[in-house]
């Protein structure tokens, strides 16, 4: 139950605000609670350790951290592990000699409604393939949603419908730089929490946690994503026991709690997202004290 010293949290808001439009974008997806906004720290975080050997980010997504820090070098080797296995294809191909083949399809695409809509209706089974689809539902749907029940783009941005988010130069050059390096990265289609749990008492490893949010009976990773149950309590409990982790969460007493039960340090923290609103969050970690 929530402790007399749960809302404290949240008047200590005084932190700079970062705007995701002023970070740079590496990875092709539109993802409904990407981090983008995070890649500043990540770097301060980063710097302020000795360089890991490995990353780790047990709950990939769109995979802007892990993209971020390997594109910019900032770990030996990057692990994404992801669970919705649609999601995941479009990270094994990216990081695998298809990557061109999935460029060219995205170059190549007469985008419309119709044709958008029979790739939709589509059920793959080919890694590639599944790939393109999801490429394609995540840049068609209202927020990037390709979780059931999610909506295509009407309207879309100054009524261009589906092709409101359909820029396939740019995702061509993102998968080609991504794919440049993907010596450095293994994805892996599974639970996450097992594969954090690998790295317990290993010094030279970091972990970026970023789960559903669905704490303390949240519903917004309910109506997100495609697997959005997560064992909270034995998520902090693993991640206690690594060596260097840093994790974001909503700012909700029952977060605070559990952080506060696995000794956990928490910083309140602003952004402010692509619809220029500002969004609370929670910082959590082993030792916070780089972050300004």
């Amino acid at each position: 139950m929530p402790t007399a010293q749960a809302p404290l949290l949240f008047s200590d808001l005084t932190h700079p605000v970062v705007n995701v439009a002023q970070v740079p974008q590496y990875s092709p997806f539109r993802y409904p609670g990407g981090k983008s906004w995070f890649v500043p720290r990540l770097r301060q975080w980063l710097a302020s350790r000795e360089r890991p050997a490995v990353f780790v980010e047990p709950f990939a997504g769109g995979g802007s951290i892990s993209c971020a820090v390997a594109l910019e070098g900032l770990a030996d080797r990057v692990v994404m592990v992801e669970l919705d296995d649609r999601v995941a294809a479009v990270w094994q191909t990216i990081f695998s000699e298809q990557a061109e083949m999935l460029a060219q399809r995205i170059l190549s695409f007469d985008m419309t409604a119709e044709a958008a809509a029979e790739i939709l209706a589509s059920d793959p089974t080919d890694l590639l393939e599944v790939a393109w689809r999801t490429v394609v539902q995540n840049r068609v749907s209202r927020g990037g949603i390709i979780a059931p029940g999610s909506g295509v783009l009407k309207q879309g941005e100054n009524g261009k419908g589906v092709l409101s988010r359909w820029y396939p130069d740019t995702l061509a050059r993102r998968i080609r730089a991504l794919n440049a390096v993907r010596e450095r990265v293994t994805v892996i289609c599974g639970d996450g929490l097992p594969v954090l749990a690998q790295y317990i008492g290993r010094r030279d490893v970091s972990a970026f946690v970023d789960p559903p949010y669905t704490a303390g009976g949240k519903r917004a990773g309910r109506r997100l994503y495609m697997h959005s149950v997560v064992d909270h309590p034995q998520l902090f409990q693993i991640a206690a026991a690594l060596n260097d982790v840093v994790m974001t969460y909503d700012l909700s007493p029952e977060v605070f709690i559990m952080a506060k039960q696995n000794s956990f340090q928490v910083k309140p923290i602003r952004m402010k997202n692509t619809h220029h609103t500002i969004v609370h969050e929670l910082l959590i970690g082993h030792d916070l004290s780089w972050e300004y």
